[in-house]
């Protein structure tokens, strides 16, 4: 099988990179980062990043894999020379390691859209069984499950992760706005609209909410991530970079949109009581304690909260796919064959993804570490463009023959000058929130959300990855395996 195949039309990217894209963030992240920075103020911030750090890096990855038609490591060394080999092993080694405890949370999914059908999920019952499921062995095996799923897709190519997503999306997209419209039609739901849409004007002089929007783009909209850049060497030669990254950011946003209408119009409608408790749930605890009890309380929903927990696992699924393809175009890069090269991602990653699935302190240590990584990614990504020039790469790839939306000299100063201080500002404020978290033991590299630990984990990658660079350049500058 051949590593140079294509998609079969630019519908197939589109939905492909909208998995990629749309994932739990979406559905269970936004919708309290919501309820907890001030309702439509927030969506004002949310937007302005959408403009000026989504769709610019989109943009900058969609040109670097049309460009390198490699992985992350061959693409970087293509566009920034030979001494950039470590920055793709870098956005590489952030997608692997989100990818090993990001199958837990699809097996997660997975598990509980079981359970919904069984109706094992009702009233206080969501409660006794996330304690009882969580960091178990059946936790590994729904993991493993995951994983195995995943691995079947990215076996077949990209065609067979274009066939798939021609399924899943459309049908999440579906599911999503199914539950919307359900939520919105409930007595009591216009409270919900009013506080998602209404923008207090005076909130946005808090910081704060500007930079968990910037923060929420950069987690949810796969921007920096590699896996767009993946997906752009499989694109033809004369598709639009433009127009799809700006298809994506908003598509992706637009299903985040409706999450949050479905979830906080259905806490307005059923509890409103409960928005200060599910606001202080976290991800997990508002996915699958709070929402399986705000449903049981629902007319009909058994049968939403079944629709809820499929939606939640094709959006799972169809971002674990595209991590899996991401770590698999680096090997067939280094010289593997597809199918051996998958085999290997399997292997390695249902070792690795183990202790994520037995701990969830392990899991929240890794999702902290690396989801602060991912903006040191973004910035990697806007180095890498000036090295090889951005205006220069505006002119020859972004504005390339077929381009019917051509970019202008502001996207050039946005990904030379704003992404930049954006991605600085964001990985400053968040280690600097994380000394207050425990004042006392800030810099202890075996506390879970410390700024030690991250410090100490990114030091050890860091130092591996420029001591190998040269190794890498090797590895990846042959034609891969046929």
């Amino acid at each position: 099988m051949s590593e140079n195949e294509q998609f079969g039309s630019r519908w197939g990217l589109i939905l492909a990179t909208l998995g990629m894209a749309v994932g739990t963030g979406n559905i269970w992240r936004f919708p309290r980062i919501v309820a907890t920075n001030g309702g439509g103020s927030f969506l004002v911030a949310w937007v302005v990043f959408l403009l000026i750090w989504s769709v610019p890096l989109m943009i900058v990855e969609f040109s670097f894999g049309k460009r390198g038609r490699k992985g992350t490591v061959g693409s970087f060394i293509a566009m920034a020379g030979k001494g950039a080999g470590w920055m793709g092993g870098w956005v590489a080694l952030c997608a692997t390691a989100i990818m090993f405890y990001y199958s837990v949370v699809a097996g997660w999914c997975l598990r509980y859209f079981a359970a919904a059908l069984q109706g094992g999920l009702t009233g206080e019952n969501s409660t006794r069984f996330w304690e009882s499921y969580a960091g178990s062995g059946v936790a590994w095996i729904t993991s493993a499950l995951a994983l195995s799923l995943a691995i079947g897709v990215v076996w077949f190519g990209v065609r067979g992760i274009e066939r798939v997503a021609k399924v899943l999306i459309p049908s999440l997209f579906v599911m999503v706005l199914m539950l919307a419209i359900r939520a919105v039609t409930l007595p009591g739901a216009a409270a919900g609209l009013e506080f998602l849409f209404r923008p207090d004007w005076s909130a946005l002089g808090d910081v704060r909410i500007w930079l968990q929007a910037l923060t929420q783009n950069a987690w949810d909209t796969g921007a920096g991530w590699g896996l767009i850049l993946t997906f752009a060497i499989y694109m033809k030669s004369r598709e639009d970079i433009p127009l799809n990254a700006f298809l994506i950011g908003f598509g992706n946003n637009s299903v985040s949109l409706l999450a949050g209408i479905m979830v906080l119009c259905t806490v307005f409608a059923i509890n409103p009581g409960a928005r200060s408790e599910i606001v202080g749930a976290g991800n997990e605890g508002l996915t699958f304690i709070w929402m399986p009890q705000l449903f049981g309380q629902m007319p009909g929903g058994r049968f939403f909260m079944v629709f809820f927990f499929l939606a939640l696992s094709f959006a799972a699924l169809t971002s674990l796919i595209a991590m899996v393809e991401l770590v698999t175009r680096i090997l067939i890069d280094a010289g593997l064959r597809r199918r051996k090269a998958v085999i290997v991602v399997g292997l390695v990653a249902l070792a690795f993804s183990t202790p994520s699935a037995l701990s969830l302190s392990f899991l929240h240590n890794q999702d902290w570490v690396w989801g602060v990584g991912l903006m040191l990614s973004g910035l990697l990504y806007a180095i890498a463009a000036r090295r090889f020039g951005v205006e220069r790469l505006r002119r020859e790839v972004v504005n390339s023959e077929g381009c019917d939306l051509p970019i202008g000299k502001w996207w050039t100063f946005i990904v030379s000058v704003v992404v930049p201080i954006e991605a600085v500002v964001l990985m400053i404020w968040w280690l600097w929130e994380a000394r207050g978290w425990d004042p006392e033991h800030w810099l202890d590299p075996f506390r879970s959300a410390s700024v030690g630990t991250v410090l100490a984990q990114w030091a050890v990658v860091l130092v591996a990855l420029l001591v190998l660079n040269r190794w890498l350049g090797h590895r990846v500058s042959g034609e891969g395996a046929s």
